[in-house]
């Protein structure tokens, strides 16, 4: 199963609930590219992790995916979940990087073991005890994101070629949050459903991402990563950081990119991809 990449193309930051929770306005895209889990009967729960990025997989009682097991099992949806299961998790998005990877892990293992089926109300109402970004990793479609994360409004984004950029370096979601300056911000603009690369990209200039100065703050690599790519039509930093993104108008436009990009920051992370 595939847990494709979480891009937040932008990222309002609207208020702080009373308990700490900060209520945000977003628009959401994902990648072509992502993580991939799949499970196998075990004599015991256990966690295998491969690939690039498996060194920072913590193991399974640390590990968010266990949470989405236990989860599961709850529910009681399926009999093959509730026997022990060896949990596959080939890791090829860097980790705390802005792009929701441990999120899509676990909604994506959560998707497999569900067979994909629709969720209750109660069902839905715990992916977001999980964390914010599980509900709308679950639905894993383009949409706009309200409150702290629980209201997902589906919307058309055209396929459009996508340069991610990290420049190694992770972050702590919370500690960005702590950087905030200001907690209280306008919300996105009315979304127009553009249906044009340039319609795209001039709604995307009237929006923001309100947590990319604070993120920059604490890691000043984000702002290498944006200079490189300032000749693309939008360029932008996703979600708390620190992974950038750069929107293209053709997968060559989007793989010449990648290629300076990697010659620029021989150490980063440089995927071309698509957002659909």
């Amino acid at each position: 199963m595939l847990a494709r990449a979480k891009i937040n193309l932008a990222l309002h930051v609207t208020g702080q609930c009373a308990d700490g929770y900060h209520t945000l306005h977003s628009l959401v895209a994902f990648a072509d590219i992502g993580d991939e889990v799949f499970v196998e009967p075990a004599d015991t729960d256990q966690l295998v992790a491969a690939g690039p990025f498996a060194s920072a997989v913590p193991p399974l009682e640390d590990n968010g995916l266990s949470k989405a097991l236990e989860c599961v099992r709850r529910w009681g949806v399926d009999a093959a979940a509730s026997k022990p299961l060896a949990l596959h998790l080939a890791k090829y998005l860097p980790v705390a990087s802005g792009i929701g990877g441990g999120s899509a892990d676990m909604a994506a293992l959560m998707r497999l073991l569900t067979g994909g089926r629709a969720l209750t109300d109660s069902e839905r109402s715990d992916l977001l005890t999980l964390g914010a970004d599980v509900p709308m990793c679950f639905a894993e479609q383009p949409a706009i994101i309200s409150g702290i994360g629980e209201v997902i409004e589906p919307i058309k984004v055209l396929p459009t070629p996508c340069v991610l950029v990290n420049p190694g370096v992770a972050i702590s979601t919370p500690a960005v949050f702590k950087a905030l300056t200001s907690r209280s911000n306008p919300p996105l603009p009315t979304w127009s459903d553009p249906v044009s690369f340039d319609g795209l990209v001039g709604y995307l200039t009237t929006t923001r991402n309100d947590l990319m100065d604070a993120a920059i703050s604490l890691a000043p690599e984000i702002a290498e990563c944006l200079s490189a790519l300032a000749d693309a039509p939008f360029a932008r930093m996703s979600g708390s950081g620190a992974t950038c993104f750069a929107l293209m108008e053709s997968d060559s436009d989007a793989v010449q990119l990648a290629s300076d990009v990697q010659k620029a920051g021989p150490d980063w992370w440089v995927q071309a991809t698509v957002l659909r």
